[in-house]
């Protein structure tokens, strides 16, 4: 078994220890009325944005979500959070010194042996969702979870459907497909582009993403019968129906989003696994980006 697989397979229980971390309203997460920024890289990033957009939507204060690299510098905030796995980033690392006396910093990270925990005022260590593999699954999701418990969002039946995504038989034919749309709606559109993001890293696999009502302003020209539309949350009134009438087979998420995230990576180790590939260890990538000279 793959490391990526056992780690998967780990989610809902993670979820639950991060739930847990929230009740005690730890120091540095961000508090109703703050402006905040959220920040990342990769899979911390589009995170960042569901998070973003969940927090806003919740009425509990402005919320930007931005690349740790295109962070604007004039820009006022409260709190600057960043997600950083591995805690040593080089763009992530570079915006927290740099805020340093400025604005407040927190950062969640996995491991508390880095030089994020100089970098960020308070930080936030989930070093119980750290993972060895390269492709990042159980860290993004229960980071995740721990911003979405604080803003009293997550329950028991997140949990319930991390478990049924993992029971569940994945639909049949998707390892024949050519390629992949995954769409999202609100804070679902970043869980979208992570999805799109595990199929391009774990097995190099033709992928896009999406928010549910721009697929029809050109990316749908793309659908065919080889082709996968996955809609990760209810779907726009008429877009199921578009999607079939080219051919393509469509996808409509019955779970909580993140447990249908967890679909998704279950199928991205499967994909790899049919091709040969390693998903632990994905082609040009390393387990965090490390700039020469930083």
């Amino acid at each position: 078994m793959s490391h990526v697989v056992a780690e998967i397979a780990s989610q809902p229980e993670c979820w639950a220890r991060a739930a847990a971390v929230a009740a005690g309203a730890p120091a540095g997460l961000p508090v109703p009325g703050e402006r905040i920024a959220v920040v990342g890289c990769g899979t911390s990033l589009y995170m960042a944005q569901s998070y973003a957009r969940l927090r806003e939507d919740a009425g509990l204060g402005e919320t930007d979500a931005f690349a740790a690299s295109e962070f604007p510098a004039r820009r006022a905030y409260d709190r600057v959070l960043a997600l950083t796995r591995s805690g040593t980033t080089t763009e992530v690392l570079d915006l927290l010194r740099a805020l340093g006396g400025t604005t407040r910093t927190t950062a969640v990270t996995a491991d508390p042996d880095t030089p994020v925990m100089e970098a960020a005022d308070e930080v936030v260590v989930l070093d119980f969702a750290d993972e060895r593999s390269v492709v990042q699954t159980r860290f993004a999701t229960t980071a995740l979870t721990l911003l979405r418990a604080g803003l009293g969002l997550h329950g028991e039946r997140v949990e319930a459907d991390g478990r049924v995504a993992l029971e569940q038989p994945l639909p049949e034919g998707l390892l024949d497909a050519r390629q992949f749309t995954f769409l999202g709606a609100g804070w679902t559109t970043g869980l979208a582009q992570e999805a799109a993001l595990k199929l391009r890293e774990a097995a190099l696999a033709w992928s896009e993403a999406y928010p549910a009502m721009e697929y029809r302003h050109g990316p749908i020209s793309i659908a065919a019968p080889s082709t996968v539309t996955w809609s990760l949350g209810p779907a726009p009134d008429g877009l199921a129906e578009q999607v079939r009438a080219t051919g393509a087979r469509w996808i409509e998420g019955g779970l909580d989003p993140l447990a249908e995230l967890v679909r998704v990576h279950r199928l991205a180790a499967a994909l790899a696994e049919a091709r040969g590939l390693d998903p632990d260890a994905p082609r040009n990538l390393t387990r965090s980006v490390v700039l020469a000279g930083a």
